[in-house]
């Protein structure tokens, strides 16, 4: 079975994250666990994780069913000092109320140079920072995001997040998320059946599915190649309808949160129902 689902909103409490989840017939979702465009936010308190715990229990969701999202302030890949500590305290912190909730994962965006540093040195960065956070925590496994390679972000090439896994010392802890619009604008052809599975081999050779955690499931307003990050409802963009099709046939990626991040929430339910029944078709 594929954990179809979406971003959902975690308004007022987290444990309504889990409660919209169900309301949209997802099988799976995604959440931020606090404000993801503020450094600080309140700890959780015992009774929001209980009521947490207890909504995952009432609505059969299950830890590897859940792909929770950092803030989007953290760049572990920082050329400034100051915004690198507080990257590493966020992203630590973030990692513990994944921990404290009783989930598994945390997807985050590798980092950006910023023009400052190498491709290279700010791939280490990266990697040294996530093994310090690593090491501060315990079980929570960081899941890198590829994303479209915009502006000065990393991690829009295979290689670049191999490298990274690569660096990290507890191969336990760390995976990776398929975002399709992000693949694509970085170059990775996913609208035919062909270029679909050469795609998802060369991921396997340079990465392998065994660091496959999650998947983002979005079309693309952004043409192939083009390195923009512009989401689009499902079938309505550059990638279209086929590519969704392959991977809720593909058994390789069964077990995983599928994330819809499309831009019509309103549509959320339709799209999961829509992918639900290409899973069926096989």
């Amino acid at each position: 079975m594929k954990y179809v689902g979406a971003h959902v909103s975690s308004s007022k409490g987290v444990f309504n994250a889990v409660t919209n989840a169900h309301a949209i017939g997802a099988r799976g979702f995604a959440l931020f666990t606090k404000n993801q465009k503020r450094w600080q936010a309140k700890p959780l308190d015992e009774k929001t994780i209980h009521k947490f715990k207890e909504n995952m229990q009432h609505y059969g969701y299950t830890a590897d069913m859940v792909l929770p999202h950092d803030g989007y302030l953290i760049n572990l890949g920082s050329p400034d000092e100051e915004k690198e500590k507080k990257s590493i305290e966020a992203f630590i912190d973030e990692l513990q109320r994944v921990e404290q909730l009783g989930l598994k994962y945390l997807n985050f965006h590798p980092g950006s140079h910023l023009n400052k540093l190498s491709i290279h040195e700010c791939l280490d960065k990266i990697s040294h920072n996530l093994n310090f956070a690593l090491k501060k925590t315990n079980s929570a496994i960081a899941v890198i995001e590829t994303t479209a390679g915009q502006g000065t972000n990393l991690g829009y090439s295979f290689e670049q997040i191999a490298y990274i896994i690569s660096q990290v010392e507890d191969k336990s802890r760390i995976g990776v998320c398929i975002d399709t619009a992000h693949i694509f604008a970085a170059g990775y052809d996913i609208t035919t059946k062909e270029a679909y599975h050469k795609t998802m081999q060369e991921f396997d050779e340079k990465i392998g599915f065994r660091y496959l955690k999650g998947m983002h499931l979005n079309d693309s307003k952004a043409p192939l190649g083009s390195r923009v990050d512009r989401h689009h409802s499902l079938g309505k963009g550059f990638i279209g309808i086929d590519a969704f099709r392959f991977i809720m046939q593909d058994s390789r990626i069964d077990n995983i949160p599928l994330i819809l991040e499309t831009i019509d929430p309103d549509i959320w339910a339709d799209e999961i129902r829509m992918l639900i029944s290409f899973e069926e078709e096989a």
